[in-house]
């Protein structure tokens, strides 16, 4: 089985000077002025979870999706017994897509999801190991499916399954990760080589969400200080936020030298652990809506972990003049 990034790939990486970090909050994530249009969010694992119910609860605000070692939207309806024994195992049998489309057609109607016009224009990349003891390859598969129904155009839909690879980020992430954002970007052409860009550390406390971390990172091309770069949201499974392995995958996802050479700002939010989320996932079975709501509404628009999200790439959206 071939090595990878991930929540079981064994990573031992030092947290180096993160403690003395955070004595000093950083600074706020700044106003870039990346273009709304141009927007694509991407995750693995947990992170891949959240991907998708952002692109479908905004799918207005995106132009692409991209989703590593995850199944399909919905798949927990809320409930962790689901999220456990359905949606990582099959052990109560594969989730329904027609039940799972009904649960969507009902937020719909209460107008907590994007329309289908929209989410019909989406370009989407999935991607699984089939080695995969985590999530099982079926799951991706299903996702795979349930993209190709709502999609405009089976050409929009790009699926990769890697026979060696088990679970998490490849360990191939410049191959991957540029394989994923060249298909959802096919009319980006590569910009001469520019120097290096900047990973930056950012304070989170301005989008404030259960389960976010106090600070996530930007890489910042050089060319994209002064605006009209596109951006490219991407989330970290479980055991890969900064609280386990640093910056480790904001700095080794591969996603930031296809940023430099195409003037693409990425975005690395940062969920925490806790006693209702251990392993520092993201919310993609309820965990940080409130206890007194039956059903948690984090995949929809009033999600409270998914609205934080979209204000960060609202703030990148911002024109660097704006004050504030």
């Amino acid at each position: 089985m071939a090595p990878w990034l991930g929540v079981v790939a064994g990573l031992l990486v030092p947290l180096s000077s993160a403690a003395a970090e955070e004595a000093i909050p950083p600074p706020a994530l700044p106003a870039l002025g990346t273009v709304a249009d141009q927007a694509s969010v991407v995750g693995v694992s947990s992170g891949g979870y959240m991907a998708t119910q952002l692109a479908v609860a905004w799918p207005e605000r995106f132009h692409g999706l991209g989703v590593l070692a995850a199944g399909p939207w919905g798949c927990a309806q809320g409930k962790l017994s689901l999220a456990l024994n359905q949606c990582m195992m099959t052990r109560v049998g594969e989730p329904s897509l027609a039940v799972l489309d009904e649960r969507r057609a009902d937020y719909q109607s209460r107008g907590q999801l994007g329309e289908d016009a929209a989410l019909s224009r989406l370009r989407a990349f999935v991607w699984h190991g089939q080695q995969d003891d985590v999530i099982e390859p079926v799951l991706g598969d299903l996702l795979a499916e349930q993209l190709d129904q709502w999609l405009a155009s089976s050409d929009q839909l790009k699926v990769e399954r890697d026979e060696q690879a088990g679970h998490g980020w490849p360990k191939a992430a410049d191959k991957v990760a540029g394989d994923m954002l060249d298909w959802l970007y096919p009319e980006r052409r590569a910009e001469q080589a520019s120097a290096a860009g900047e990973l930056r550390a950012f304070d989170q406390s301005d989008f404030e969400a259960r389960g976010l971390a106090d600070s996530g990172y930007v890489y910042v091309p050089e060319a994209c200080t002064a605006g009209g770069c596109g951006a490219t949201l991407a989330l970290h499974g479980c055991q890969m936020s900064a609280e386990t392995l640093g910056d480790t995958f904001a700095r080794n996802s591969g996603l930031n030298a296809w940023a430099d050479a195409h003037d693409e700002v990425v975005l690395y939010p940062q969920a925490e652990s806790s006693l209702a989320n251990p392993q520092g996932c993201w919310d993609w079975w309820g965990f940080a809506e409130s206890s007194w709501q039956l059903y948690p509404l984090h995949d929809t628009r009033d999600g409270t972990q998914a609205g934080a999200l979209l204000d960060m790439l609202g703030r990148l959206q911002e024109s660097p003049d704006t004050p504030r």
